[in-house]
């Protein structure tokens, strides 16, 4: 009898004991929250080719500018993913203006080609595009080719400079990349006099993907980097009735320039939250003592 009762009461069923059922539950929705947390936070890395949908439609490329300016006052504008076209000759300095927001990274492309009556030139002519904020201060390219030179068989060249990811605040005294206007600058280097004025076409292209949250810090700038709104807000010494008058005066993107708080990085810090909370009642439902029921 002593030792049935001591088996009775071994199997008796204790009250709170963890299930291992229970806590496989708990393991799976952890590690199915994160999952779908973190998969919809995972920015998207930089492609060098724009998907799809980011390229230029029809009327994008219909609307497309066929002419460029001869310094940074009478730049072209253009957007994001439209492909523009100008005619010049060897030796013009060329000018285009395009709007990059915070986050985002612009790479640009330029490709120029010698007309083909123009092909037997006397030496290689080597080519260059810069790229400058709204400061007019220039930025460097973090990778591609900037400068190349073509030789004296070839017609058709191609430059691509990539710059940093464009930051919403910096400090004075820094060189960073701000939101507002960027020119783009294509002139010919190392060119003998024989070569310049020669007939070219140039293309040039832009592409600016996001790079996530990841790149965001606390603070932004008041008015954008843009010609017209920084002359006058500066003139006027009120930043948001400036940037409401010259709402059209400068080029913008096309959703209009970035602001308010929201950022993917909230994403992830309610994924960290989620994690721990769960994490924590596992690891509590795992640790505590067990409690056998009453004989």
């Amino acid at each position: 009898m002593r030792i049935t009762g001591i088996f009775d009461r071994s199997a008796a069923p204790r009250t709170g004991a963890p299930g291992g059922s229970a806590v496989r539950t708990l393991l799976a929705a952890a590690l199915l929250a994160a999952s779908a947390l973190l998969g919809t936070a995972t920015p998207a890395t930089a492609d060098e080719t724009p998907s799809p949908s980011a390229t230029a439609t029809d009327d994008e490329e219909a609307q497309a500018p066929t002419e460029a300016g001869t310094s940074f006052r009478t730049a072209t504008a253009f957007r994001p993913g439209q492909r523009a076209t100008a005619e010049g000759s060897s030796g013009d300095y060329l000018y285009w203006v395009f709007p990059v927001d915070a986050g985002q990274r612009a790479a640009v492309t330029a490709k120029v080609k010698i007309a083909k009556s123009a092909a037997a030139r006397k030496g290689s002519t080597t080519w260059q595009v810069d790229i400058y904020d709204g400061l007019r201060r220039r930025q460097p390219c973090v990778y591609g080719t900037q400068t190349k030179a073509l030789a004296a068989e070839a017609d058709t060249v191609e430059v691509r400079c990539v710059l940093r990811t464009v930051r919403s605040w910096a400090e004075p005294w820094s060189n960073d990349p701000l939101p507002g206007s960027y020119f783009v600058r294509l002139t010919v280097l190392n060119a003998q006099k024989e070569d310049l004025g020669l007939p070219i076409s140039a293309e040039i292209e832009a592409d600016t993907p996001d790079q996530g949250g990841a790149h965001a810090v606390d603070g932004k700038l008041s008015v954008p980097l843009t010609p017209g709104r920084t002359t006058v807000s500066q003139a006027d010494g009120n930043a948001s009735t400036a940037g409401a008058q010259l709402a059209a005066s400068g080029v913008e993107p096309e959703g209009g320039w970035s602001g308010g708080w929201w950022t993917d990085r909230w994403l992830w810090t309610l994924a960290g939250a989620v994690i721990a909370a769960l994490t924590g009642i596992a690891g509590y439902t795992l640790a505590r003592p067990a409690r056998s029921g009453s004989a």
